[in-house]
């Protein structure tokens, strides 16, 4: 009242008018109440996401990097109280809300380990298990969850230790039975499938080696099955909360039965070089770099000991806040571990110092003005590396938020590994990943962009789909059906999982001018402004309709080979019903980023768009999980129980499939039919979930 009584002092209008203008304060007023942000009108998006990409400081990411690495920090051991300080500390420092969680959880150390070599000709060696030159608070070698054991027995060479490794032997006489074996990695095996397979066969022991120049180093990891706390599976392992106990079969079943450790590509060609017994098979020559030409048994023998510690310690998540300006009930995830075996300097902490400089930069925008549309989540993961326990822990805790208000998860590990684009994500993110690699440049081409120079081979993006358990979105979409994504540069690196991944790595090999660091921050933070700041989700269900077509013609070819009789009419149908309401969504949303929102029904009708959208990815889900495996859920993406299966999508059909060979042919069929089925109900469902109305 006090601005019209100014306004109209010197000369009265007319009553009309008056009236008139009184009403547009009014309407003005009642829409500025409902949408606060015009109330003081900001830049455009685009200008933010601008500034944004602009304040990028390499000097900056490398004082993160180098403070994150001065110390080693495996997950439980006091060294890893530092980082997590740290990390919270800076994000405090920039002003952002932020809070810990704390969980238990059972971990693995090594307390002991030692390797002789008995040669045929009498004499012994005891072998170096350490890296030379490795500082004492460095952990030494091991498997995270191997059991304390001891062997004295011949040796047998594996290859990878797959299936048909193991067949290849018992061509040529080989029983791997009572022997120790030794294997490579690779092949599409973990290392904890390596020692199952070993266990499966009669062996007594497993030495799994790297092969190539790995510096010195000797490659950490763990052989636990499945993710998150073994004692607490399917909730969070809180203070005080119910923990079933070491001896639980349930807990036991997690682990394997025979020890294992990790060895030098050094210390295994020692072992290799002097074995007898049969040729190595033909078809593994043409990959092997190892001094290896005969398989064993023998002669040579070793004498192998371990003894690990398993202990319930705690573990810390770090959380930093920026709260939405109009849906601070929707909420995009940026997340990445922070524990690492030794220093971790690619793993994880190149994606930490990344993830505190989009921190940085966000806050700068704040205090410019910008505030997103959504909440904004900053997420550091603890113990990653024993099974993506910390992530893991904190969505089984917060499941039925997530599942009504998480709108996306975008996860870096390995944020810089070497040169080149590499790029993973669910569906419907396709479009926009591909949008925003053309808005960040390209690192290591003048005057290009990150989307030119990743198709510049293919003259395609080659995204990758999210099958694997490798990091930490398997909690996020495996489980709870979060669209996510997964970005990194570089291949794999040779000193990962060593005492050599280290700073200094970085800066003479991965990225001296920490110019790739900045690719990748600009990507996932241009992501998450997108994913926070449109008022439409830059979801395209389209392209996920297109994909599912695609997976279901790999799986009819697959079927023509080994099947017949086996209708994928469900699959065709479910496929089609999706496409249909996809397109039906994009032509809403297109309407609503054209249209201006004038009133509270736009703003409804914006609201219930964006929830279909978000909510579509849940109806992947099901309830009962894939069989055996019934903590993953996601039906079209998750771990395949067989590592030979041609299928890096649809778990279940995938382990039909490989569980029908040893069935008969009727109920073989009749398993693999019941998977395509429940794919298909899933698919109806996303379906179902993206129209959003009743039957």
């Amino acid at each position: 009242m006090a601005l019209t009584t100014t306004l109209f002092a010197s000369k009265p209008p007319p009553p009309l008018c008056s009236y008139l203008f009184f009403l547009l304060l009014c309407i003005f007023g009642f829409y500025t109440f409902h949408h606060p942000h015009l109330r003081n009108p900001q830049k455009t998006l685009d200008h933010y996401h601008n500034l944004f990409l602009s304040t990028a400081n390499n000097s900056t990411i490398a004082t993160y990097l180098r403070a994150l690495t001065l110390h080693p920090h495996l997950a439980g051991t006091a060294a890893s109280l530092g980082t997590t300080n740290y990390v919270y500390t800076q994000f405090q420092t920039l002003g952002l809300k932020t809070h810990q969680t704390h969980y238990k959880a059972l971990l693995s150390y090594p307390v002991h380990s030692s390797l002789a070599a008995h040669f045929s000709n009498g004499t012994r060696l005891y072998l170096n298990l350490n890296e030379k030159g490795v500082a004492p608070d460095v952990v030494p070698p091991y498997h995270a969850y191997s059991p304390s054991g001891s062997a004295y027995a011949k040796v047998v060479f594996v290859n990878f230790g797959r299936e048909e490794d193991y067949r290849a032997l018992g061509v040529v006489g080989v029983n791997v039975s009572g022997c120790v074996l030794i294997a490579r990695k690779g092949g599409g095996l973990s290392r904890g499938g390596v020692v199952r397979g070993a266990e499966a066969k009669g062996a007594l022991a497993v030495l799994l080696y790297t092969e190539g120049d790995m510096g010195g180093g000797v490659e950490r990891g763990t052989v636990m099955s499945g993710v998150g706390d073994p004692q607490s599976p399917g909730w969070a392992g809180v203070e005080g909360g119910e923990r079933l106990s070491f001896e639980d079969s349930e807990v036991l079943n997690r682990f394997p039965k025979i020890p294992s450790m990790p060895l030098s590509p050094e210390n295994a060609d020692v072992i290799l070089g002097s074995l007898g017994g049969p040729a190595v098979p033909q078809r593994w020559r043409d990959s092997l770099r190892s001094r290896v030409s005969r398989v064993g048994p023998g002669p040579t023998m070793v004498n192998f000991t371990y003894q690990a510690e398993k202990k319930v310690a705690t573990i810390h998540n770090v959380f930093a806040i920026i709260r939405g300006r109009e849906e601070v009930d929707r909420y995009v995830l940026l997340g990445n571990h922070r524990d690492a075996w030794t220093y971790g300097a690619v793993d994880p902490n190149s994606g930490t110092a990344a993830l505190l400089d989009i921190a940085r930069r966000y806050a700068l925008l704040v205090r410019m003005g910008w505030n997103p549309r959504r909440t904004i989540v900053f997420c550091s993961w603890d113990a990653e590396e024993f099974g993506m326990i910390g992530s893991t822990e904190w969505v089984e805790q917060n499941l039925v938020n997530l599942d009504a208000k998480a709108v996306t998860y975008l996860n870096v590990d390995c944020a810089v590994q070497g040169p080149g684009f590499f790029a993973a994500a669910t569906p419907q993110l396709d479009n926009l990943l591909i949008d925003v690699t053309k808005k960040v440049k390209d690192p290591d081409m003048e005057g290009a962009t990150v989307y030119e120079e990743w198709t510049s081979t293919n003259r395609v993006t080659n995204i990758q789909r999210l099958s694997g358990v490798d990091s930490d979105f398997a909690p996020f979409l495996q489980h709870a059906g979060i669209p996510s994504i997964d970005i990194y540069y570089g291949g794999e690196f040779p000193v990962y999982h060593t005492a050599f991944d280290s700073y200094d790595w970085i800066t003479t090999y991965a990225d001296p001018l920490f110019q790739r660091h900045i690719a990748v921050a600009g990507v996932w933070g241009l992501l998450a402004l997108r994913l926070a700041d449109d008022s439409v989700l830059p979801f395209n269900y389209l392209s996920y309709a297109y994909q599912l077509q695609r997976h279901k013609d790999v799986l009819s070819s697959l079927l023509d080979e080994s099947t017949c009789c086996i209708s994928l009419e469900p699959l065709t149908r479910s496929i089609q019903e999706l496409a249909a309401a996809a397109t039906v969504a994009e032509d809403e949303a297109k309407r609503l980023r054209d249209q201006e929102i004038k009133d509270d029904f736009g703003v409804l009708k914006l609201r219930a768009l964006n929830d279909r959208l978000m909510l579509a990815e849940r109806g992947f889900l099901d309830a009962d999980g894939l069989r055996g495996r019934q903590w993953f859920k996601h039906l079209i993406y998750g771990p395949q129980g067989d590592y030979e299966s041609k299928l890096t999508f649809f778990p279940g059909i995938a382990d039909a499939i490989h569980r029908s060979q040893k069935m008969n042919k009727r109920d073989g069929h009749a398993l693999i039919r019941s998977e395509i089925w429940r794919v298909a109900r899933a698919i109806g469902r996303a379906a179902s979930a993206l129209k959003g109305e009743l039957t």
